[in-house]
């Protein structure tokens, strides 16, 4: 005996399409629904790993090729004040490098901003002054005098930045930047006391031209080819540092061709490379040393003392290494 069924086919496909959350089409309706999203705010991928985007900093050419002129004309003086100094005509070459101790000793205070930085700056001044005195008048012409001028002049410098409660409070960290403004102050007179030594006249010429062609030849090509990239955030080519470094040596191999003895070919190739490839690593790490400053959020450096910076601070140390190339490897 048939019975009346409420719930007919009509009714049910009825249900099924008011009913609120009904399953998504599939097979038979067996396909559930997605998750919703949570309400928490998360958003998605949060579990994932998280890269930090890399800056990259693109090379300008015009700058580029500017610091390459500047290089080129800093190294050419040096070279120069060497050749033409004399026992009785040091003063221009005094007068030339106690300039360029002043250049390096701007940019390096404007870049590294060390505490109490007028009076670091008048002492690394009245410091360059003392070596330079030094470096013309005493006798015998030695490295000890400027080594002694250094450390008075790093530990006055130092007192000078502890009167101040918020100078104090950075000594700890920043000593080693003090040194450093003191004692490349100090290595341009470096220069002069070769002048006054045997051999040390054409050594310091040799390196200058290596780490002056080194420098010019790695920032005219960082203009034209700046590849590989050494980093992302420093506007520097690979292709540039090894190539200026090669030149560097080539030219002073060249000049060791025709200087007197004890310089040859394959001595004045040594000197070049050592100097072109610490004039290229000083530039490097200055290069390094902006970009740290600049992903630490540091204010940036006037823009006149960044970009000198790299060449006084490459010239600068290749005055102790040539002074050391004259007395360990040449003498």
């Amino acid at each position: 005996m048939p019975q009346d069924d409420a719930w007919d086919a009509d009714a049910s496909r009825e249900i099924a399409r008011s009913g609120p959350g009904r399953p998504s089409a599939g097979f038979y309706g067996a396909v559930p629904d997605e998750d919703p999203p949570s309400d928490n705010g998360d958003e998605p991928g949060e579990d994932e790993e998280e890269f930090e985007e890399i800056e990259f900093v693109p090379v300008r050419r015009q700058l580029s090729l500017a610091i390459a002129g500047f290089a080129a004309l800093l190294g050419l003086g040096l070279a120069l004040g060497a050749q033409t100094s004399a026992p009785d005509n040091r003063l221009p070459y005094a007068i030339v490098l106690f300039g360029v101790q002043l250049l390096y000793l701007l940019a390096w205070i404007m870049a590294l901003h060390p505490p109490a930085a007028g009076a670091t700056a008048a002492v690394s001044g009245l410091v360059a002054v003392a070596a330079d005195y030094l470096a013309v008048t005493s006798t015998p012409a030695a490295l000890l005098p400027l080594i002694l001028v250094a450390v008075g002049g790093f530990v006055v410098a130092l007192i000078g930045q502890l009167f101040r409660a918020e100078d104090r409070a950075r000594v700890t960290d920043s000593w080693r930047t003090t040194l450093l403004i003191v004692l490349g102050v100090v290595a341009y007179a470096i220069p002069m006391v070769l002048t006054r030594q045997p051999v040390g006249t054409q050594t310091m010429i040799v390196s200058a031209a290596g780490a002056g062609v080194a420098l010019f030849v790695a920032r005219v090509t960082d203009a034209i080819f700046p590849k590989p990239r050494i980093a992302l955030q420093v506007p520097r080519g690979a292709t540039g540092v090894v190539l200026g470094a090669m030149l560097g040596t080539l030219a002073a191999a060249g000049l060791g061709s025709v200087l007197v003895l004890p310089f040859t070919p394959a001595k004045g190739a040594i000197v070049g490379l050592v100097a072109a490839v610490v004039a290229s690593l000083v530039d490097l790490a200055v290069n390094f040393g902006e970009a740290g400053r600049r992903l630490a959020g540091d204010a940036p450096t006037f823009w006149v003392a960044r970009h000198m910076q790299g060449p006084l601070g490459a010239f600068a140390l290749t005055a102790p290494a040539a002074y050391a190339l004259a007395h360990w490897y040449l003498s």
